[in-house]
């Protein structure tokens, strides 16, 4: 679209993508389930409680979730998972996890962006980020988060959408669009890690060297639910 600026383009896409969305729905709805033709995966039995430095963190001391959220979690997903894990060093990283098998808009990934500030949070940074692991570059999103200037928790996630990474926006819809040009309705996950720490940097890398742990524990399958189809893994576009 040469001579728009890329907001306006982005625009006009997203017009074009809608109205394909309507052309489709008129067309016939999906009419099958992209889980039901994946393995069934439990998350209590898929993520071990140790694995590489980390061990399941059972006493209190760590403020998980708020109840309402994790309710809330329960109610929009298929299964939900909320530990908090520790390492020799003492570092401790809460993680959570929600898989749906529909995430068509009805069924929507609950955004940490969003559904921070719905606890009382404050956003201070969202940017677009990447994790190298040895099984490709997952990109990610971080968000600086704080409450009442007293707890400060860096945040690092990712949304699956069927086998691809999305962290939302118009490269969701298009993800979105594919899938229901297949007549398929897709499943997909939110991963998210997260700690206590002032130091942001500092809690990014050990955000990242608990994901790089826990998928190099995981048999290639579980590790491909988790974080997409490693032939589709890239760096992260830039913010």
């Amino acid at each position: 679209m040469m001579g728009l600026s890329r907001p306006v383009a982005q625009a006009l896409a997203m017009v074009v993508a809608m109205v394909l969305v309507a052309l489709l729905a008129q067309a016939g709805k999906p009419v099958h389930k992209l889980a039901d033709q994946r393995a069934r995966f439990d998350l209590e039995k898929v993520i071990p409680e140790q694995f590489g430095d980390w061990r399941l963190l059972r006493a209190g001391g760590v403020v998980l979730p708020d109840p309402s959220v994790l309710a809330n979690l329960q109610r929009l997903y298929t299964q939900t998972l909320s530990r908090a894990y520790v390492n020799s060093r003492g570092t401790v990283i809460m993680l959570s996890i929600a898989y749906g098998d529909d995430q068509r808009a009805t069924m929507a990934v609950h955004y940490p962006e969003v559904c921070y500030p719905a606890q009382g949070f404050q956003v201070r940074s969202n940017r677009v980020d990447s994790v190298v692991t040895p099984h490709g570059t997952l990109p990610v999103r971080r968000l600086e988060t704080e409450l009442s200037r007293q707890r400060f928790e860096p945040v690092t996630y990712w949304v699956t959408i069927g086998d691809r990474i999305s962290l939302g926006g118009f490269e969701r819809r298009l993800i979105e669009l594919e899938y229901g040009l297949q007549r398929v309705i897709p499943d997909g996950l939110l991963f998210r890690v997260s700690s206590i720490n002032r130091d942001s940097p500092q809690a990014f890398r050990d955000q990242d060297a608990f994901t790089r742990d826990l998928l190099a524990a995981l048999p290639q399958l579980s590790r491909e639910w988790l974080a997409g189809n490693p032939a589709r893994l890239a760096a992260a576009p830039q913010p």
